[in-house]
């Protein structure tokens, strides 16, 4: 099977809207920066519509098992029609189907972009994202069975459902995963260190890296002008509930907005990987980034 197909995965809510806004202005000619709304960096694989037109059949009679189960042909079909690579937003946990494949298919990956940001950061942006409590966000991201456009047998959604596990295992998921090629960046990283980030994400991603072509693409899709964009036009993207996408784009939120309970209740959870990506300190607290 050929590899064609980038997965730029991450938790919600973690700059993967920002990522593929990037790989748009960095792959168009345009002198103006690309729309929100027609960001070319690939369809989302939780896709209802891509999926359909793949199986040349509608998928609305189906239930959210035998979706799942013919989601990973449905890529490497994909992969094989292609003749460069796609990109290709994913929020679900990288699991098994059934146990056995891998839910984007390791034959059709030609490797994965993971974008981690802070999850004291991630429980405000979704919480406003899915217009509840930044409580309740904290919740979702404890439970391992926590889904996306989740399928309640009522009202048919454009994406299909997408499981994502604990914001824990979610990360693991992918960055652990045997048999996918994960290149990591954290959103905390791209805020800092904006051109190293997205030189490494681009060359990861083998797309253009000459430093003025980098240059460019990150002028056009600032989040000052993403945010002036929804402005002007409303985000296909954004969840109905939520009264916008783009909010602050900001590291560090948690610091004013977040209650001691709060954050303990998150760095209880999550602690260890955490640690792992550098968001505690050596005696386990929070670091200010």
């Amino acid at each position: 099977m050929t590899a064609r197909l980038f997965w730029l995965a991450s938790y919600p809510k973690s700059g993967n809207t920002w990522l593929r806004a990037f790989i748009s202005n960095l792959t168009g000619e345009r002198d103006v920066p690309a729309s929100i709304n027609d960001l070319g960096a690939g369809g989302l694989a939780s896709s209802r519509g891509w999926l359909d037109d793949v199986l040349g059949f509608d998928t609305a009679d189906l239930d959210r098992g035998e979706i799942a189960r013919l989601r990973p042909a449905v890529y490497g079909f994909a992969s094989e029609r292609r003749r460069s690579f796609g990109y290709h937003k994913v929020h679900d946990a990288c699991h098994r189907v059934d146990g056995r494949q891998w839910v984007v298919n390791a034959g059709a990956t030609a490797g994965a972009l993971y974008l981690i940001r802070n999850p004291l950061d991630v429980a405000i942006s979704y919480a406003n994202h899915g217009d509840c409590s930044i409580d309740e966000a904290i919740a979702m991201m404890e439970d391992p069975e926590h889904r996306l456009a989740r399928d309640d047998g009522e009202q048919l959604k454009s994406q299909v459902e997408q499981r994502l596990l604990t914001w824990s295992d979610h990360v693991r998921s992918w960055v652990d995963n045997p048999e996918i090629r994960t290149h990591v960046i954290r959103y905390e990283d791209m805020k800092t260190d904006t051109h190293l980030a997205f030189s490494a994400a681009a060359r990861f991603l083998r797309l253009p890296t000459h430093p003025q072509d980098i240059a460019r693409a990150l002028a056009f899709s600032a989040f000052d002008k993403l945010k002036a964009q929804e402005d002007e036009e409303p985000f296909r993207e954004r969840d109905p509930r939520s009264p916008r996408f783009f909010r602050k784009g900001v590291a560090g939120d948690w610091q004013t907005t977040l209650t001691g309970a709060q954050i303990d209740s998150i760095v209880a959870a999550h602690g260890a990987v955490m640690e792992r990506f550098g968001y505690l300190d050596a005696a386990g607290s929070p670091k200010v980034m």
